[in-house]
């Protein structure tokens, strides 16, 4: 019942105010309403100060439309009894219209005035401002937040939770911002609707005083012109602090502070600033006229504020001059030079801020994702990754060795973007153009200024951080079968032990030794097959291992028990691209492998290079009209073809029949013959 009344309440309230606006109210009881009026103001003031990101109050366009309803719905009680009543409206608007004109009428409604100017023509028309501007740039910049989001989450950064995550967060700040450029105008029509409503009271009061009252002109100025400030008083007060709260919200940045921090915090951060202001107010007291003792207290303050300020970080400072070093143990161990890191990244001196975290440096969080999303998607353990600098680079080189050897390399422009094109790009911007390292995609180094015309053009755009790590992510990938050694591959038996117990005690090391299921796991990787359903492999293994000793072999038959793997790798929309070998073709590969097992020789250098061209232009034909195609051919053949075209440069899959699940549509896409 309580759960049921808590979500009717707002209904509740809602039609309450469209009652209050037909129903005539008491004084009492307007009186009730106009103070619950100003301490909901008082809250949303409060609330808007306090909050560290504008999203915390994403409530607040919603309010801000409810609470001027609930206003202009008072406005019209307190327009019925002043008009209706001789100007007698409750304690509330007479206390307030006495405050103000303090016995004179015509100062006391001067100052309303101003108050009102003040209301619509600096908060309400800012607040109106500011958020059309917001709208306006957060509705623009959502393409490009996207395309930030896809590629984070393309190049392993961030998980599928975080980049939903991230893109509600982005929809839920463009709502926020397009209902505030709309309940901005709220605002400015409640502004304008109040003069309209003071004008009504004063005009129709006078009137109603002189024609229907039979009172003198004075008495009715005195009664009406109190009863007339002292509503719009009460009235633009609260409109005044929700038109506050409104400009505080859409000025608000992201922060891990409050409004009250950030200022005090920033104004007294820097001691030269307050040592300077203390000082000038000083100064001023030798100008004749101006007042000595408020200027003689401030100054000093700020000139004790400064000094405080200034001892605090001399403290600091000194505190870590004198803190006692640690001793240093000298060790040397021969080992750090002997052995070869698995992946070590090298850079030159202008890329050092990538790296150290006291400049902001976020590489190194980036790597330690790299590893956790290679372990998630494809099932690779991959080693720690060292990162050193090395002075005898450029600048802005850096190196990818993969156990020793230069694997990659690449040129970061720290203080520039990278804006991707695609082949729908229009026009061109103003940059350096180069190349992105990962995947050899034309593409140009924008400064910051050229990033919205970039997004505006179709152009994705990276930073410098995300460039540099997607081709660390790639590097390895393409690599991960030389970073697989026995060791991690132990790591990974063990792992698996802890779920599968079973399965590891019956397979390791009786049937499948451990040096076995790392060179499979490594020929898996080589062809970009995922090894991450080890629980199967092993099984397979376990099944064919004894009985088969060729490595290759039994990598054929651990492929064909993934084969659904290996289809979902190479379809579309459940469809399978094949490229096939011409039956006689087929047929002399066949019979050349059997004549001639011992050395593989299939046929002669120039039917092999005939081979590979057909193969390339079959491929490509294929590639330009929208498939995706993979070469498919017998059991027997299909790692000899493999190793062929690998041998040649030419990175075309094959796949053999027995792969293939029956549930796929085949597509033939081309035919290769010599």
């Amino acid at each position: 019942m309580l759960t049921n009344l808590k979500d009717s309440l707002l209904a509740m309230l809602v039609i309450g105010i469209i009652i209050i606006i037909v129903v005539p109210l008491s004084t009492m009881f307007l009186d009730v309403l106009l103070i619950v009026n100003i301490g909901l103001a008082l809250m949303i003031l409060l609330k808007a100060l306090f909050v560290e990101t504008p999203m915390q109050f994403s409530s607040f366009p919603s309010l801000l439309l409810i609470v001027t309803l609930f206003r202009l719905s008072l406005n019209i009680s307190s327009t019925r009894l002043i008009l209706g009543d001789n100007g007698n409206a409750g304690h509330v608007i007479e206390t307030f219209g006495n405050f103000v004109i303090s016995g004179n009428p015509v100062v006391g409604l001067i100052i309303f005035l101003i108050i009102v100017v003040i209301q619509f023509v600096v908060i309400t028309k800012g607040a109106e401002r500011v958020s059309e501007v917001a709208a306006r740039f957060t509705l623009d910049a959502m393409p490009g937040k996207q395309m930030s989001i896809d590629a984070d989450l393309s190049a392993g950064l961030i998980d599928d939770k975080q980049a939903k995550k991230r893109r509600e967060e982005i929809q839920s700040q463009a709502d926020f911002y397009g209902s505030m450029d709309g309940a901005s105008k709220f605002v400015k029509g409640d502004a304008i609707a109040g003069i309209i409503i003071t004008l009504i009271n004063l005009i129709g009061g006078i009137v109603i005083g002189l024609v229907m009252g039979k009172q003198s002109f004075a008495d009715v100025v005195n009664i009406y012109t109190l009863a007339t400030v002292g509503d719009g008083l009460v009235s633009q007060l609260p409109a005044l602090l929700i038109s506050v709260s409104s400009g505080i919200i859409l000025t608000r940045s992201a922060s891990k502070n409050t409004l009250n921090d950030e200022i005090i915090g920033q104004l007294t951060s820097q001691y030269v600033v307050l040592f300077i202001s203390g000082a000038t107010l000083l100064l001023l007291t030798f100008i004749p006229g101006l007042p000595k003792i408020p200027l003689i207290i401030l100054g000093t303050f700020l000139l004790g504020l400064g000094y405080k300020t200034y001892d605090g970080k001399a403290k600091k400072a000194s505190m870590a001059e004198v803190r006692p070093a640690k001793k240093a143990v000298e060790t040397y161990d021969l080992a750090d030079h002997i052995f070869t890191d698995p992946i070590i990244v090298e850079f030159g001196y202008n890329l050092v801020a990538l790296v150290d975290r006291n400049q902001g440096g976020k590489l190194l969080d980036r790597l330690l994702m790299i590893r956790r999303q290679m372990a998630v998607e494809w099932g690779i353990m991959v080693p720690k990754i060292r990162v050193k600098d090395n002075s005898a680079l450029m600048p802005s080189v850096y190196h990818i060795k993969i156990n020793g050897i230069v694997a990659a390399q690449g040129e970061i422009l720290t203080s520039h973007y990278m804006a991707i094109q695609s082949d729908d790009v229009p026009g061109e911007l103003e940059g350096i153009e180069t190349m992105e390292p990962a995947f050899g995609m034309p593409a140009t180094w924008i400064e910051e200024s050229q990033i919205e015309k970039a997004e505006m053009q179709g152009y994705t755009v990276i930073d410098a951080i995300s460039v540099m790590a997607t081709h660390i992510s790639e590097v390895i990938r393409s690599h991960g079968h030389e970073l697989l050694g026995r060791q991690e591959v132990k790591t990974l038996v063990e792992a698996l032990e802890k779920r599968y117990p079973a399965l590891v005690e019956d397979s390791i090391p009786d049937l499948v030794t451990l040096g076995t299921l790392q060179k499979v796991l490594c020929n898996l990787l080589e062809e970009g097959i995922k090894i991450k359903n080890l629980p199967a492999i092993l099984e397979i293994l376990a099944d064919y291992a004894p009985s088969v000793m060729d490595i290759t072999e039994l990598t054929e038959k651990v492929r064909q028990g993934l084969k659904r793997e290996i289809c979902e790798k190479f379809s579309y929309n459940n469809r399978l691209d094949l490229l096939l070998l011409e039956p006689n073709l087929e047929q002399r590969f066949a019979e050349t492998l059997v004549q001639d097992a011992s050395s593989g020789a299939l046929l002669n250098p120039q039917e092999i290079q005939m081979f590979t061209r057909k193969a390339v232009e079959e491929y490509n034909q294929a590639v330009d009209q929208g498939y995706n195609p993979v070469l498919v051919t017998a059991p027997l053949l299909r790692r000899h073809l493999r190793d062929l075209l690998s041998q040649s440069g030419e990175l075309i899959d094959v796949m053999s029949v027995t792969e293939i699940v029956n549930s796929y549509e085949l597509n033939s896409v081309g035919s290769i013959s010599i």
